[in-house]
């Protein structure tokens, strides 16, 4: 696979971050075999406040919670954003949202699920494709802050 396929992919290259990219036809692949447990791979979701956008980066099992997400940016209400501003926002397609390279950079939660791992994967910018990661490089190039995300 060519080295940066997406801005995502291309993210990780410059910043010389260790990355592996997977393809995949469901998240049960990706878990078959491969010692990669379901709670591993994490979704992008972009989520409308009040008044811009942001990223809730949420295990694939959970479900977002919109009041820790608020709560998590310090605003009143949080809800999903249309698709199409997420798409526009981040220069990907709904189902490929990756956390990294994105057209524009929104604030970014994190689940804090994730530090429990010693790595996640998530998008790599096109469907079906993700990459692995280490918890605190997917912190530390998003800028993104940890949080109780997921809905009890």
């Amino acid at each position: 696979m060519a080295g940066a396929a997406t801005p995502g992919i291309a993210v990780l290259v410059k910043a010389g971050v260790p990355h592996e990219i997977r393809q995949f036809d469901s998240v049960a692949d990706l878990s078959d075999g491969t010692g990669i447990a379901p709670e591993q791979v994490f979704k992008t979701l972009i989520v409308a406040l009040p008044a811009e956008l942001a990223v809730a980066v949420i295990p694939v099992p959970s479900k977002l919670s919109l009041k820790a997400v608020a709560a998590a940016f310090g605003v009143a209400k949080a809800s999903m954003a249309d698709p199409a501003a997420a798409e526009r926002s981040s220069g990907y397609v709904v189902g490929g949202i990756s956390p990294f390279g994105q057209r524009r950079r929104l604030r970014t939660a994190v689940d804090n699920s994730a530090l429990n791992w010693d790595r996640v994967l998530c998008s790599a910018g096109r469907r079906h494709w993700d990459v692995v990661v280490s918890p605190a490089d997917l912190v530390r190039l998003t800028d993104a802050i940890t949080w109780d995300l997921a809905a009890s």
